[in-house]
């Protein structure tokens, strides 16, 4: 190639070069959950719904830019729920599982995985193009990385996508810091910035004078492609001196060598005859209802679940997510060839009345412009006193949590300001909940949520993909166990936590909390009673004594917590392991699993990783060993002394 032929190549939308029978190629594609913005495509639950199932063999074959494995630090960050939640451990193993499903075990890859947004990024939204995240190299070690690395190392991610923000000063996408990370972890893909985040040096950032200068530093730096148009001064930068032909060259070289691992130039790839209709096939759509039944996660329930539907007579389903298919959709998202919303599977399922009422707009103070305020408040409470049971749909969606809208974004929502519902939605949740019928509440959101209430039962449901009303019937009428667990730390309050802007782990997440916890990372009830009687430790395996002491069969979580003694651990405890699990009534079983030397290893102030202390305990149960957790679920996790 020419010098001006690669240089062409370092845009996203690389444009074809004929002489060298190289067609046209657009690297932006997304696939968060499931083919995004692309046409008809199997609908998955959101990314955060995928991490409640605690389960990592999920994925089939998705694509591209994705997925984000920032750590979800703050609740009220709008992109959290594309991230797996706020531990390092079950990011990086749902993070790992992505990539070869998209990667693929053959010789050539089947699509390209991109860990994102490489590496200190959750928000505010509406700084991100001038913020400066400022950690510690203990925070950075400890929280930040640790997804990214096992990413690069252990999946072998073929591409890595810098961030907006700067880190500790340096811009993300130029950061020496982080590029020299990747190069210590063996990164050997293409390196992408996010979108229009290299226009944000000279124009936020005010690190360069100019887009020359920042074409020029990015390129020098080690960014590959850039997901903008700056790229396009990558000539001028050429005749000022400011890069070399080898930078270019360099460059390409990368971005070429991920095309062909694509098989892009082969005559012929394993991945060609795939059939049109594959896609959103039945079989895909299975696995997505699986997905969606193992995700929602229980957090009340005072025995009014599952319904009893020979007692029912009439159900009414209320609320503004009740007939949403928003709701079930979170961003980044396809478009599903057939929707199923709360109001429907409840509708498919059950063979009694079935009244709904809207109740409210989503955030709104009316759901139509000409009326007063309140207008459905009247037909809710209505439905309400003619039912035997509510089934109260409540909650948010992406056009209130979710990314900036600016020139590199689809839509526009952002963070939220706190953790409640809006006011619309708690006046509602009031007087339904003075009519004094059974309610259960039910709320789909990606982040935590205080609703404020004290219903009968109580689901989080996530957006659940296009069978996220199927599966909810399922679990309500007890067809399905719920079996998710919390991927991320409800908190009582927005007013207790840190500063948004403030880095520092300090009462955030449940490895550094201190106080203000709701419900706990990790916690999910079941309509059985699995419980771990025994836990041994030798030769880096855990062996967990498991039984059933219900009278159903059901599936759960075996979740295993590391405490460490030594100086520089985390404040309380942190996951080191994890198996879903399923077991008939009255069935107990041994299971084995893995515990990495790394779990035994802290980290000290000045980022060094490795073993500090000699004392552990080691903790397995349905959920944390935490006081909260053993008090919602009735029981205590078995644990085991280790020492070296």
């Amino acid at each position: 190639m020419t010098v001006e032929e690669m240089a062409g190549q370092l845009r996203f939308d690389a444009p074809a070069i004929d002489r060298l029978g190289i067609p046209a190629y657009n690297w932006w594609n997304e696939g968060l959950h499931g083919l995004a913005r692309s046409g008809t495509a199997t609908m998955f639950p959101q990314a955060i719904a995928l991490a409640a199932m605690f389960d990592t063999d999920i994925y089939k074959g998705l694509t591209l830019w994705a997925p984000n494995i920032n750590i979800f630090r703050d609740p009220r960050w709008g992109r959290g729920h594309e991230t797996y939640g706020e531990d390092p451990y079950l990011t990086a193993e749902n993070g790992k599982a992505y990539v070869k499903g998209l990667q693929g075990e053959g010789k050539t890859l089947r699509t390209a995985a991109c860990a994102k947004h490489f590496a200190v990024h959750s928000g505010p939204e509406a700084l991100r193009h001038e913020f400066d995240a400022q950690v510690s190299e203990k925070e950075l070690e400890e929280t930040y990385l640790p997804a990214f690395e096992a990413l690069v190392k252990d999946a072998r991610v073929e591409g890595v996508m810098g961030a907006y923000n700067r880190v500790n000063g340096e811009a993300s996408c130029v950061s020496g810091r982080l590029m020299d990370k990747l190069k210590e972890w063996g990164f050997d893909g293409y390196f992408v910035s996010d979108c229009w985040a290299i226009r944000d040096f000279h124009e936020h950032h005010h690190i360069t004078n100019n887009a020359v200068e920042s074409a020029a530093l990015a390129l020098t730096k080690g960014c590959d492609v850039n997901c903008g148009c700056t790229y396009a001064n990558v000539l001028a930068a050429l005749d000022e001196g400011l890069v070399t032909k080898e930078d270019i060259r360099k460059a390409c070289v990368h971005l070429m060598r991920t095309r062909i691992r694509l098989g892009m130039f082969d005559d012929k790839t394993e991945y060609d005859d795939i059939p049109y209709d594959t896609v959103s096939c039945p079989e895909h759509k299975a696995v997505s209802l699986e997905c969606a039944e193992k995700s929602m996660v229980l957090l009340k329930n005072n025995g009014i679940l599952p319904l009893d539907e020979n007692k029912l007579r009439t159900i009414a389903v209320i609320g503004p997510n009740s007939d949403s298919r928003t709701a079930l959709e979170g961003n980044y998202n396809g478009t599903a060839d057939r929707y199923v919303t709360f109001l429907e599977g409840i509708e498919d399922r059950f063979k009694g009345r079935v009244i709904y009422a809207e109740g409210c707009h989503l955030y709104k103070d009316r759901s139509s412009n000409l009326a007063k305020a309140g207008d459905r408040y009247a037909e809710a409470m209505a439905a309400a006193e003619a039912a035997d049971i509510v089934i109260l749909c409540v909650g948010l969606d992406a056009a209130i949590e979710g990314e900036e809208g600016d020139t590199g974004n689809e839509f526009s929502s952002g963070d939220k300001t706190d953790i409640r519902l809006p006011e619309s939605q708690r006046i509602l949740i009031d007087k339904i909940m003075k009519t004094g019928k059974p309610t259960v509440l039910v709320c789909a959101a990606g982040s935590s949520v205080n609703t404020e209430c004290d219903p009968d039962a109580l689901i989080h449901a996530w957006y659940p993909g296009s069978e996220g009303g199927k599966a909810l019937a399922e679990i309500l009428f007890g067809d399905v166990s719920p079996s998710g667990k919390l991927p991320v730390t409800f908190y009582e309050s927005s007013e207790l936590l840190p500063g948004f802007t403030d880095y520092s782990m300090k009462n955030r997440t449940y490895r550094y909390a201190e106080n203000n916890v709701l419900y706990p990372f990790g916690f999910g009830l079941t309509y059985g009673n699995i419980l771990c009687t025994s836990v041994e430790y030798r030769d880096n395996t855990a062996f967990v004594t498991v039984e059933n002491k219900g009278n159903i069969s059901c599936e759960d979580v075996i979740e295993l917590y590391i405490r460490d003694y030594s100086e520089y651990a985390v404040r309380n405890v942190s996951l080191c392991g994890f198996e879903r699990i399923k077991l008939e009534a009255g069935e107990r079983i041994t299971v084995k699993i893995p515990v990495s030397d790394r779990a035994f290893t802290a980290v000290g102030e000045n980022g060094e990783i490795k073993r500090y202390g000699d004392r552990f305990t080691l903790y397995a149960g349905t959920h944390q060993p935490d006081e909260i957790s053993s008090r919602l679920c009735g029981n205590d996790c078995v644990y085991t002394e280790i020492n070296f």
